[in-house]
């Protein structure tokens, strides 16, 4: 089965190169690109006499979003990469904790089939950049561990730029984990003794943004996926919301929502959000 993900694997490798020649002949009519960089700080802090409990403590996230998109004809490429990183060290801690580790990339190739609808192809790819410990101090994650691939055809519906649902009901996913953290058990989905595990299922992905109010914009994430190979009535859920309240040209406040439900993983829901005053740099 892991030779049907080579298989997309490559197969997507080679429009995306087929959209680079292309993209060569006018690079500035064919691409579109467009990118954010976020700096959020929180800080919390009480004196001696607090009589009503804290402790103080200090945090900071980094954010970067870059799409770059491509359009030419009744062809559309668009690819989002994604990096945040935070940290938050409370008084009296021995360690910086960490609030936020992300790396991802999502790439959705498409080609016109009628009206708002195109033929497509997608890819995804998330991991996270430093390593993760648990309450005990133990760690259970690092670079590249765990790692998840997407890949898949399918159909996807683009109303804009702002709004569009991808479908596809043959798409192939990988998880890969290092060796040391399924030695006593299983990880991230990844069974007891093993270092990747393969899934072949249907993936439908939605895009939302829009502006409840002037300078207040809502984006909207939604990825589902239904493993055929194992308990398909089982849906895996990751959602995430930003929401942007814009005080002027550099400075905001943002709000990051993230739910997450993976039963190979945990059978719970995992919640993270996080707030904060921003700067923030267009480009």
């Amino acid at each position: 089965m892991k030779k049907i993900v080579f298989s997309l694997v490559f197969l997507f490798a080679i429009i995306s190169v087929n959209a680079q020649e292309e993209a060569s002949k006018d690079t500035t009519k064919l691409w579109t690109k467009k990118g954010n960089i976020s700096l959020l700080l929180n800080q919390s802090a009480y004196n001696k006499q607090w009589l009503g409990g804290g402790t103080s403590n200090v945090a900071g996230n980094f954010g970067l979003n870059y799409d770059f998109n491509y359009k030419n004809g009744d062809v559309v490429w668009d690819n989002k990469f994604i990096l945040a990183y935070g940290l938050s060290k409370i008084k009296g801690a021995e360690k910086i904790a960490k609030t936020d580790d992300r790396l991802e990339l999502n790439s959705l190739w498409g080609k016109n089939a009628q009206g708002e609808w195109y033929y497509s192809m997608f890819f995804n790819f998330k991991t996270q950049m430093d390593s993760g410990f648990d309450k005990n101090n133990i760690k259970i994650s690092h670079f590249f561990s765990p790692a998840y691939f997407q890949v898949g055809p399918g159909m996807w519906w683009k109303k804009n730029n702002h709004l569009s649902v991808n479908f596809s009901p043959a798409t192939a996913k990988l998880i890969i984990v290092h060796p040391h953290f399924t030695e006593f058990g299983r990880s991230f989905g990844v069974l007891q003794g093993d270092s990747s595990r393969f899934e072949f299922g249907a993936s439908i992905s939605g895009y939302y943004k829009f502006n409840i109010m002037t300078n207040v914009g809502i984006e909207n994430r939604l990825n589902l996926y239904s493993n055929y190979l194992d308990k398909p009535q089982n849906i895996d859920v990751d959602y995430q919301m930003n929401v942007i309240m814009r005080i002027n040209k550099y400075l905001s406040a943002n709000v990051a929502v993230q739910a997450i439900y993976d039963d190979n993983s945990i059978q719970a829901v995992q919640v993270r959000e996080v707030f904060g005053l921003g700067v923030n740099y267009g480009f």
